[in-house]
């Protein structure tokens, strides 16, 4: 696992080499940042379901202004510093919330705080992609045209709406797939 492009281009990061946290593949990283393009300057990430923190931690490397990283465990809270400090992000704009999904989006939201770009990646048997989809759509933290990707199994089927998140592409990537949705607010 390692940082694909930007300032920090070829860092080896740290795993967390859990079976019950799984990494996003460098194959599936590269994609998802092919298909959303080679830069991220202005824009405002959110990781949520961080794990490692792989994917936030490239979108500081190409740029984005300010990253978010959702995570409640408190070994890949450690990782996730620990690969910010490697790729030496330590004074870029970046936070790390140490909660859950369904918590952090609240927090986010009484901080009112705008996302350009979310990235969802969480435990792919538990249920969590539309309650959080529903919950992204409605608490105010999405700006106006963001993009929301969702990793998941391939055979995993979504509904093409969720209230003001359209389905507009996806791409498939071995057993994973990339599902976008954009929001019009």
């Amino acid at each position: 696992m390692r940082v694909i492009s930007g300032s920090a281009r070829g860092t080896r990061l740290v795993s967390l080499g859990s079976a019950n946290i799984r990494p996003t593949l460098d194959r599936v990283k590269e994609s998802f940042f092919n298909q959303i393009g080679p830069g991220l300057e202005g824009e405002c990430f959110l990781d949520l379901f961080a794990g490692s923190g792989s994917i936030g931690v490239e979108a500081l490397s190409r740029g984005a202004e300010n990253v978010v990283f959702v995570e409640p465990n408190s070994k890949a809270q450690k990782i996730i510093l620990q690969n910010l400090e490697k790729c030496h992000m330590q004074d870029k704009p970046w936070d790390l919330l140490r909660s859950t999904a369904a918590s952090g989006l609240k927090i986010l939201s009484e901080r009112k705080l705008g996302f350009d770009l979310v990235y969802m990646d969480p435990p792919f048997a538990e249920g969590l992609y539309e309650p959080t989809m529903v919950e992204l759509s409605h608490l105010g933290i999405l700006r106006q045209d963001a993009v929301v990707v969702l990793e998941h199994a391939h055979k995993t089927v979504f509904s093409e709406n969720y209230d003001k998140l359209k389905f507009y592409k996806n791409r498939r990537i071995g057993d994973s797939c990339l599902s976008f949705f954009n929001f019009e607010g």
